[in-house]
């Protein structure tokens, strides 16, 4: 029990302090997951959508696949990118290896089939008849797809956050492919797991309590949006 109280002072007064090294892992973390988050979503949110909104053979296998990516174990990812940008790999010579690119590659591998999946859904949830409405006045295919995602646009949103969410709390992949050097390529969740290892208890309820925050507050986010879409 002293070792869990006398972490949390500590964990407090490093928060309260703004202390330098938390920080330094804070900013790496959020600059790293919305990186990934931007291009996941870039990717994510039209094939989703184009997935949603046609209709075509392989449709089911292909939903199959993604709801079991979305599943995938960070050391699997963690594992094969580091096979290819490994020294002996084929992208061996871009010397992307023990940085914060190769983090957001791999977290971009994560975060992907996430809002590619919820967008997915979301299309898919909306009332056909809007499609059908918007094709029959006139509409283009532009401006049906533009009404279709406008429709579904809460539901798109809740996919981002979902998606930044995983990839903000894993730590697998992080490890693998970040390093874990202090003030390069250190996220909120290897610090973690090496200052406690260490002993440093403390520092790790520090960054513990900083990251259920963000948990937290993405949950909000999502539910206030499960609700908006519902």
């Amino acid at each position: 029990m002293f070792l869990i109280t006398e972490g949390l002072k500590k964990a407090f007064e490093l928060i309260y302090s703004l202390d330098p090294e938390v920080l330094s892992v804070v900013l790496v973390s959020v600059k790293v997951s919305l990186t990934a988050t931007l291009v996941a979503t870039l990717v994510g949110v039209p094939l989703g959508f184009a997935i949603g909104i046609n209709e075509f053979r392989g449709k089911k296998v292909i939903t199959i696949l993604l709801n079991t990516l979305m599943a995938i174990p960070t050391v699997v990812v963690g594992l094969t990118v580091y096979a290819f940008i490994s020294r002996q790999g084929p992208l061996g010579s871009l010397g992307l290896l023990f940085s914060p690119s190769a983090i957001i590659i791999g977290d971009i591998i994560l975060g992907t089939p996430i809002i590619t999946a919820f967008t997915l859904s979301a299309v898919q949830g909306i009332d056909k008849r809007i499609h059908t409405t918007a094709t029959t006045l006139g509409a283009t295919k532009f401006q049906v797809a533009g009404t279709v995602l406008a429709e579904a646009r809460f539901g798109v949103f809740a996919a981002v956050i979902a998606g930044f969410g995983r990839v903000i709390a894993e730590v697998g992949s992080a490890i693998m492919l970040g390093g874990n050097i202090k003030g390069y390529s250190r996220t909120i969740t290897t610090a973690i797991a090496l200052e406690t290892s260490k002993g440093e208890f403390g520092f790790g309820i520090a960054l513990g309590i900083i990251l259920l925050t963000v948990a937290f507050s993405i949950n909000i986010l999502f539910h206030h949006f499960q609700r908006k879409q519902g």
